[in-house]
């Protein structure tokens, strides 16, 4: 894959994208101060390179149904390749499960699980210590959430980066 090389305009679309993916190439251009040409090639670039991963629509679930966010930490049994190779496609599979991070420190994971209800949770985190190699799933209910993901602080964490991009 070629190198990418990163500048204000791509650090701006990425920004701007990441608040509306929806907006018209039109739009994006005239926001970014670029013909609407070189913008879309721009855009094409950064999907192409792996940066751009895909486009999400936020969705209110509470507004769908009720819910249950829990947030475990996860730590298992032995600490060898075969068990968290193991934990990590059981965690991938698992609808339930919207987001799990391998963490250093006192746990091995921390996981955050969206269930219709505590029962349905309670048979997931069953499943956990029965199906892998999971020796405790410390669990905690969200009671509200205070912050939502509204996108990474761009301009701050790429300025003193690299510019060529893999």
């Amino acid at each position: 894959m070629a190198h990418l090389k990163m500048d204000r305009i791509f650090i701006k679309i990425l920004s701007i994208l990441q608040k509306n993916g929806r907006i018209s190439n039109a739009d994006l251009s005239e926001q970014i101060n670029l013909s609407a040409s070189p913008c879309h090639q721009r855009m094409r670039k950064l999907e192409k390179s792996g940066i751009i991963k895909g486009y999400l629509a936020r969705i209110d679930l509470g507004k769908l149904r009720h819910h249950d966010t829990v947030i475990a930490e996860v730590t298992l049994n032995s600490h060898n390749m075969e068990s968290f190779a193991q934990f990590e496609q059981f965690a991938r599979s698992h609808s339930r499960i919207v987001e799990c991070f391998k963490v250093s420190g006192a746990f091995d994971y921390f996981v955050r699980f969206v269930c219709k209800d505590m029962e349905e949770y309670t048979n997931l985190s069953d499943e956990i210590l029965s199906q892998t190699n999971a020796a405790t799933v410390k669990s905690f209910v969200v009671l509200q959430h205070v912050k939502e993901f509204n996108g990474y602080p761009l301009d701050e964490l790429v300025e003193d980066q690299p510019e060529y991009i893999e």
